[in-house]
C-alpha cells in the first residue's frame, strides 16, 4: 500500500474499513496500525524466527524506527535492497529499488541459511590460467573478454601469510631451488607439513621473493549473497502481476530460504495475491496468510490450487536415501524412513575447497609417494639421456623437448608427463572429495516423473462475525439495529457534496429504490413502486411492489390479476454481520405491522441466519449488498447494477443411518436400502443368504430393483416371508418404506436423529413442507446405488460377515428461489451451484473443508486436466463431481456444516445437528 493510494484496495467493506482506519490521520495512524501488528508478529515469532518487511523508499526510515523500537536495534540483521522493474521517465532521479528490513526476534538464536549464487567464468577476479599439463600464465586482455574453457582452469594467487602465528609457523621454505621466508612480523598460515602437502598438490607459486597460494575458481564456484540483490528485475512480458501490490516471487523465495527449513511455519499478515503462501507451498513450508480483502484471498486460493509444483526428494524417504548415497558416493542408509518433511530435502551442494582442507589432507601424501616410485626413475633416465650432470627436479623438466636433447628422450618425456598429469588428476579428485561443501538450499533434487499439487489447506474467515458497538454512555448497542430513515432530516446527496459522513441507512434506501432486488433469474427481480421511511425499531422502510399471482386473465378484472405487496425493509450495520436473532426480531416486528414480506439488506450474514427464512406467514428474503455501496463516490463504478442480490436457499438433504460394512471396513450400501431391495428382515439373514449363495442374493435384489412393492421376486427361489420369518410389516407383505428405516432432513438446517428415532426439524412453520421430500425418485436413486454396491461383493469378502456402522450422507438438490409474482418458493435444480463443501465435524467457530464437490456449469473435469496438464483418474474425479457426498462418520461435535457457492461466487452455509 503506497501512502493511502485508493487504487490499491478492493471494493469490500472489510478492506475499505481497514483502509479508512489505517489512513484516517495520515502517516500517524498508518504507523500506529503497523506498530500494533508488528508487536503481535514479534510475540508470535519463535526465538529463532525472523521478520521481513518490504517497504518503499518513501517510508523506509519511518518503519526502520518502528522496528528498532519493537525488536531492538541489536536485532537488526540487514537492510536488503533489491532491484525492481523501473517506471522510468520521472521528473527527477528514477528509483529502481525497494527495501526489505530484516529483523530477528533474537539475533543470537537466529536461524539463518546462507544462500549462494553460482558464478560464471570471472576472468577479472581470477586473471590467470593453468593448462592441463600444469603450465601457468596470465590471461591477455582479449582472453579476459572472451574466455575459452579449452585454455584451462582460472586461478589467482592468494596470500600464504598472516599476522598471527608462532614458532611452528615461522620457518624457511625451499621452493624450486629458492629459500623463502615470511616477511617480518608475518607467519605462514600452516605448518611445515601443510606447506609440504600444498607443494605436492601443486598449489604453491612464487611471485618474486613471495610464496603464494594458487586458488582456483573451481575451488568454490559460488559466492554468498549480500544485501544487494540486482538479479530480481521481473520481465513485464514473462510474468504479469495478478495483484496491484504483488511482490516478486524471487524476492519472497530468497527470504524464505534464508530464514526457514522445510516444515517450518510461515505467517504473512498481508496476503495480497498470495505470493508468500505460493512460495511456501512450493518449498514445503507450512503457511498462514491473512487479508482483509476477500478478493485477495480468492486470488490466492485460485493461484495455489491451480499451480503445479516440483516434487522434491525428501531426506527421510527411500528415494532420498538413494540420491544422497549417489551424491556422496557412499552406501545408501538403511535407517527406516517416515516421509517427515522436517528432515529436509536432498540438496545439491557445491565443494568449498580451502587452504586448510588441502594442507590437512593426508591422502595427498599417499598419492604423491605412490607416483614418486614411478616418476623418480623417469627423472633419472631423462637426466642421463639429456646429458645432465645431476638428476633433474620435477620443476626443471620441460613440457616440450628442447632442441638440444636427443630424440631418444622423447618417449621418456612423454611417459613422465603422462604420469605427472595422472597424479595431479588423482590428487585433485582427492581434494574435491575431502573438501567441505555448502548446501544449495534453493536447489533440492526433484523427481522429474512426478508433479505435485497443493496439499490440503482451508480458508478460514472471521466474517460473518459479531461486531459489538458501544454507545455514548458505554451502553452496548445491538449490531442489528439500523438508523430510522424517517428520523434523519439531512439530505444524503448534500452530505456527500459537503464531504460529511452520510446517513448509511438513507443512502441504502435511496439505492434500493433505484436498483431493486435481483435474484438468480432476471424475471424475478423485485422493483419497488414506492419506498418510504417507516418509524420502527428494526424495520426502517416500507417498500411496495406489484405481484401477478395468475398469468391467466381474470373474468372480473380482465387482464392478469394484479395486487400490491408490502415489504418491510431491514438494513444491517455498515460494518458487521446480521445474525439470526436480528432477523427473528425484525420478522416479528414486520408481522405485527401487517407486512407481507421482510427484505433484509446486509453485507454479511452469520451461519445460523441461513436457517431462518420464514416466521409464520412472513417470508424472509436475505439480500446481500454490493460492496460498492460501502464506498465513497470516488470508488463506486457500478452505476445502477446489481447492488442488492438474493442468493436463494440451497435445497439440502442429509440422511443419517446405518450402513453395511465388510470385514475389512469397506462400506457397501445403506442398510435399509438393502433390506428393502432383498426382502431380508435382518443383518443375520443377509449374511446367511450371502454365505449360502451370493448370486441368489444379487438376483433377489435385482428382482426387487424395479418393483420393490412385490412380495416375491421372480425367479429368485425365495419369498420375502421366508426371509422375514413371516408376513410383511403392513399386513400385505409390502417392503417397509425406507423413510421408516432412516431419518433425513431436507432443506433447512436442523436436527437429524439416528435410525429408529423420529424426524425432527427446526422451529418455524415452513419446515412441515420440507420433510419427506426425499421419497420417489430420490429413493429409487438410492436403491439403484445400493443394488450396484451389493454387486461389488466378491470372494475376498467371504466368509461374508457384514456389520453395520452409523454414517451420514448429504445431497444437494438445487437452490430455492423466491418468486415475487406468486409469493412461492421453488427449487431451481443443482445447475445453479458451482461447488459445495462439507465440514463433517463443525465446531461452530471455523469451517474446515473435509469434503469438496464440484458441479460446474461447463466441464470442470476438462478444466482440471488442462490446468494440471496431466490425466486425472476419472473414477476419483467422479467422487468429486457429484451432488451426493460420500458417506462419513457421525461428527464428534454433533454438527455438520454445508457450504454452497454459486457461479457468481456468492455463498451460503447451513448447519445441521446430528444426534
Amino acid at each position: 500500500m503506497k501512502d493511502g493510494n485508493v487504487d490499491h484496495i478492493t471494493r469490500e467493506p472489510e478492506q475499505v474499513k481497514a483502509f479508512r482506519d489505517t489512513w484516517r490521520d495520515g502517516i500517524h495512524s498508518y504507523l500506529t496500525y503497523l506498530r500494533d501488528r508488528l508487536t503481535v508478529a514479534r510475540d508470535l515469532l519463535t526465538d529463532s524466527g525472523s521478520i521481513f518487511v518490504q517497504i518503499g523508499n518513501e517510508n523506509v526510515h519511518r518503519i526502520r524506527a518502528v522496528l528498532d523500537e519493537i525488536f531492538g536495534e541489536e536485532n537488526s540483521v540487514a537492510t536488503i535492497v533489491f532491484k525492481k522493474t523501473p517506471a522510468l521517465g520521472g521528473k527527477y532521479l528514477d528509483v529502481i529499488n525497494d527495501t526489505i528490513l530484516y529483523y530477528a526476534k533474537s539475533k543470537e538464536n537466529l536461524k539463518y541459511r546462507q544462500l549462494f549464487m553460482e558464478t560464471e567464468h570471472d576472468t577479472y577476479a581470477f586473471p590467470m590460467v593453468q593448462g592441463e599439463s600444469g603450465e601457468r600464465r596470465r590471461l591477455s586482455a582479449a582472453e579476459k573478454i572472451s574466455f575459452n574453457t579449452e585454455l584451462g582452469e582460472l586461478f589467482r594467487t592468494a596470500g600464504l601469510t598472516s599476522q598471527s602465528g608462532g614458532e611452528k609457523s615461522s620457518f624457511v621454505v625451499r621452493f624450486e631451488g629458492e629459500s623463502l621466508s615470511p616477511s617480518r612480523g608475518s607467519f605462514w598460515k600452516t605448518n611445515e607439513g601443510g606447506i609440504r602437502t600444498l607443494g605436492r598438490a601443486n598449489r604453491l607459486l612464487a611471485v618474486g621473493n613471495t610464496l603464494t597460494y594458487a586458488r582456483f575458481q573451481r575451488d568454490f564456484r559460488a559466492r554468498a549473497f549480500t544485501a544487494w540483490w540486482d538479479d530480481t528485475i521481473q520481465s513485464t512480458f514473462a510474468t504479469q502481476n495478478i495483484y496491484v501490490v504483488q511482490t516478486y516471487t524471487k524476492v519472497v523465495q530468497r527470504c524464505l530460504m534464508m530464514a526457514t527449513d522445510p516444515g517450518d511455519l510461515v505467517l504473512d499478515p498481508t496476503c495480497g495475491s498470495g505470493t508468500t503462501a505460493y512460495v511456501a507451498e512450493q518449498w514445503g513450508r507450512r503457511w498462514i496468510t491473512i487479508d482483509t480483502s476477500r478478493v485477495a484471498l480468492a486470488l490466492a486460493r485460485a493461484r495455489i490450487m491451480g499451480a503445479r509444483y516440483p516434487y522434491y526428494l525428501l531426506s527421510d524417504s527411500i528415494d532420498g536415501q538413494r540420491k544422497e548415497a549417489e551424491v556422496t558416493h557412499t552406501t545408501p542408509s538403511s535407517h527406516p524412513t517416515r516421509g517427515d518433511i522436517r528432515h529436509g530435502f536432498v540438496y545439491e551442494r557445491v565443494p568449498h575447497i580451502t587452504l586448510k582442507s588441502i594442507a590437512n589432507n593426508a591422502e595427498i601424501d599417499v598419492i604423491w609417494e605412490k607416483y614418486e616410485q614411478r616418476l623418480a626413475p623417469l627423472r633419472g633416465q631423462l637426466s642421463v639421456a639429456s646429458g645432465q650432470k645431476k638428476t633433474l627436479e620435477e620443476w626443471e623438466i620441460p613440457r616440450e623437448m628442447p632442441s638440444n636433447w636427443s630424440l631418444t628422450t622423447q618417449p621418456l618425456l612423454t611417459a613422465f608427463w603422462e604420469q605427472r598429469i595422472t597424479r595431479q588428476k588423482e590428487i585433485d579428485a582427492s581434494i574435491a572429495a575431502k573438501a567441505e561443501f555448502e548446501y544449495l538450499y534453493d536447489k533440492p533434487y526433484d523427481d522429474k516423473k512426478k508433479v505435485r499439487v497443493a496439499g490440503p489447506f482451508t480458508v478460514e474467515s472471521l466474517s460473518p462475525h459479531r461486531v459489538l458497538t458501544v454507545g455514548a454512555d458505554d451502553e452496548l448497542v445491538e449490531s442489528g439495529q439500523c438508523l430510522v430513515a424517517s428520523e434523519k432530516k439531512t439530505d444524503y446527496k448534500a452530505q456527500v457534496t459537503n464531504h460529511e459522513s452520510p446517513d448509511f441507512a438513507l443512502m441504502i434506501l435511496e439505492n434500493l429504490k433505484t436498483a431493486g432486488v435481483q435474484q438468480a433469474h432476471k424475471e424475478d427481480k423485485i422493483i419497488f413502486t414506492s419506498l418510504t421511511p417507516w418509524p420502527g425499531d428494526l424495520v426502517c422502510a416500507e417498500g411496495r411492489y406489484e405481484e401477478n399471482p395468475s398469468p391467466q386473465p381474470s373474468p372480473q378484472k380482465g387482464e392478469g390479476a394484479k395486487g400490491e405487496k408490502r415489504a418491510a425493509i431491514f438494513i444491517g450495520p455498515e460494518f458487521g454481520t446480521v445474525s439470526r436473532p436480528d432477523l427473528v426480531a425484525a420478522a416479528r416486528e414486520a408481522g405485527d405491522a401487517g407486512f407481507d414480506v421482510l427484505i433484509t439488506c446486509a453485507f454479511n450474514y452469520d451461519a445460523h441466519s441461513s436457517e431462518f427464512n420464514k416466521l409464520g406467514r412472513i417470508p424472509v428474503l436475505k439480500a446481500r449488498m454490493n460492496a460498492d455501496l460501502h464506498m465513497a463516490d470516488d470508488l463506486k463504478n457500478t452505476g445502477k447494477g446489481n447492488l442488492f442480490v438474493i442468493f436463494g436457499e440451497p435445497d439440502v438433504e442429509v440422511v443419517s443411518g446405518l450402513w453395511l460394512v465388510t470385514k475389512d471396513g469397506r462400506m457397501v450400501a445403506h442398510y435399509d436400502s438393502v433390506k428393502e431391495l432383498s426382502g431380508l428382515g435382518s443383518l443375520e439373514e443377509i449374511n446367511r443368504v450371502g454365505r449360502e449363495n451370493l448370486s441368489q442374493l444379487k438376483e433377489l435384489s435385482t428382482g426387487r430393483e424395479i418393483r420393490a412393492d412385490k412380495p416375491d421376486s421372480a425367479g429368485s427361489g425365495f419369498s420375502s416371508s421366508e426371509h422375514r420369518g413371516g408376513s410383511g410389516e403392513d399386513g400385505n407383505r409390502r417392503i417397509s418404506s425406507e423413510s421408516k428405516r432412516s431419518e433425513r432432513f431436507v432443506g433447512r438446517g436442523g436436527n437429524i436423529a439416528d435410525s429408529g428415532g423420529s424426524s425432527s426439524g427446526l422451529a418455524g412453520s415452513d419446515n412441515a413442507g420440507t420433510i419427506g421430500r426425499s421419497s420417489g425418485d430420490q429413493q429409487d436413486a438410492r436403491r439403484t446405488k445400493a443394488l450396484s454396491a451389493i454387486k461389488t461383493l466378491n470372494p475376498s469378502d467371504f466368509p461374508l460377515s457384514l456389520t453395520t456402522s452409523h454414517y451420514s450422507q448429504v445431497t444437494v438438490h438445487g437452490v430455492d428461489v423466491f418468486h415475487p409474482n406468486t409469493g412461492e418458493v421453488r427449487s431451481d435444480g443443482a445447475e445453479g451451484i458451482a461447488c459445495w463443501f462439507i465440514d463433517t465435524d463443525y465446531n461452530e467457530e471455523s469451517f474446515f473443508v473435509r469434503h469438496a464437490y464440484f458441479l460446474g456449469a461447463n466441464d470442470p473435469y476438462k478444466a482440471l486436466k488442462t490446468t494440471l496438464k496431466a490425466e486425472i483418474n476419472e473414477d476419483a474425479w467422479a467422487t468429486l463431481n457429484s451432488d451426493t457426498s460420500r458417506p462419513f462418520d457421525k461428527p464428534k461435535t454433533g454438527r455438520i456444516a454445508v457450504k454452497v457457492i454459486n457461479h457468481l461466487g456468492d455463498e451460503v452455509m447451513k448447519v445441521f445437528r446430528v444426534n
